[in-house]
């Protein structure tokens, strides 16, 4: 895409490995804080039962789950929920929010579990704030709302930089973290090592080196309804692609003002503190084991995260691990093969409840 295209205006408002078992205040609220539980009228081209695609400009889908606001961490955060029992919070990854986990959220809450999908700070129907997007900010985010939930201790589940988010939270809050679920995500300290010694990795990643650039990567994002975006998508999507109802509300979503500037800052963070010691202190950080049970899903067909990067992050776990890697999935297990993908975090939280 032509670097010069101009932004639209802004509106208003299963290969498997055998399971292992060792011995600041916000600036742009958004979207309106009030509370709303929402029933839909009726089933979506995409999704659950009864879920229907948004409106433009709209994140807060309707559906059989309730939306409202959560304050944690000195910002506000929306949520989807639904369903009664054991916490399940769901962090979405990039360039998505809360939706892209509807279909696991109907499952969840059928099979017993409170269910909750959250929008990461900058996001969604979550604050934009001028700053709080290293990873170790952002991870006392999920804790912090896991907390405003008005519970102890989660089942979390990650995707991609929610993933990468969700290790994180896993090394500084191990007590809040009941089970750990990451998808398509390396453990931090892994993708740190291939980014500096990995061509094919670093190829992989050539979005994120675009994103280092002040402000074009911006303004492409959101050019000519977000077209990028829609190509991102079907990038990196598998045999199975994203149905077109998910890709749109995708390209609607990050043409929310400041959401475009907002969800590229940790990728930014990512690259830029390589050598900084604020980045160098947090890779050692990362060396602390990790104590929750750990599933680790990976699509064998991602173009993004690679295979062979995400592979090795047992090392870490001192609790029972188990890979899965996914024959013909892409970089969205959770979308492209919902019913594999939930049967699979439904066995693994299943076994890990008390």
């Amino acid at each position: 895409m032509p670097l010069d295209q101009k932004p639209v205006p802004a509106q208003p408002s299963a290969s498997s490995g055998p399971d292992r078992t060792p011995g600041q205040d916000g600036v742009d609220h958004g979207q309106d804080a009030a509370e709303e539980a929402v029933e839909a009228p009726g089933a979506g081209e995409d999704g659950p039962t009864g879920a229907v695609p948004a409106a433009p400009w709209d994140v807060r889908q309707a559906g059989p789950w309730k939306h409202r606001d959560l304050a944690a961490n000195g910002a506000r955060f929306h949520i989807a929920e639904l369903g009664e029992g054991p916490l399940v919070l769901l962090v979405h990854g990039w360039p998505e929010y809360w939706w892209a986990w509807r279909h696991q959220l109907t499952a969840l809450a059928e099979a017993g579990y409170r269910a909750v999908a959250l929008d990461l700070r900058g996001i969604g129907g979550s604050d934009r704030t001028p700053r709080g997007y290293d990873p170790g900010n952002l991870a006392l985010d999920i804790t912090g709302v896991i907390r405003s939930l008005g519970e102890r201790r989660a089942h979390l589940v990650g995707h991609a930089s929610g993933g990468t988010l969700s290790w994180v939270a896993a090394v500084m809050r191990p007590s809040v973290i009941q089970s750990l679920t990451v998808v398509s995500a390396a453990h931090p300290r892994d993708l740190r090592r291939a980014l500096l010694t990995d061509r094919r990795q670093m190829a992989a990643f050539e979005h994120v080196l675009g994103f280092q650039r002040p402000w074009i990567p911006e303004r492409r994002l959101v050019a000519d309804d977000a077209a990028l975006v829609g190509r991102y998508l079907d990038a990196w999507t598998g045999p199975n692609q994203l149905d077109r109802t998910a890709v749109a509300a995708y390209r609607q979503a990050i043409q929310i003002p400041s959401t475009a500037h907002c969800s590229i800052e940790p990728y930014r963070w990512l690259l830029r503190s390589m050598a900084r010691p604020d980045g160098i202190q947090f890779a050692r950080r990362m060396k602390k084991p990790i104590t929750a049970p750990t599933l680790h899903v990976q699509g064998a067909a991602d173009p993004v995260l690679l295979s062979h990067t995400a592979l090795g992050g047992g090392e870490y776990v001192a609790a029972p691990y188990r890979w899965r890697l996914l024959p013909g999935i892409g970089h969205f297990p959770h979308e492209e093969a919902p019913e594999q993908f939930t049967a699979e975090l439904l066995d693994w939280i299943g076994r890990h409840k008390d």
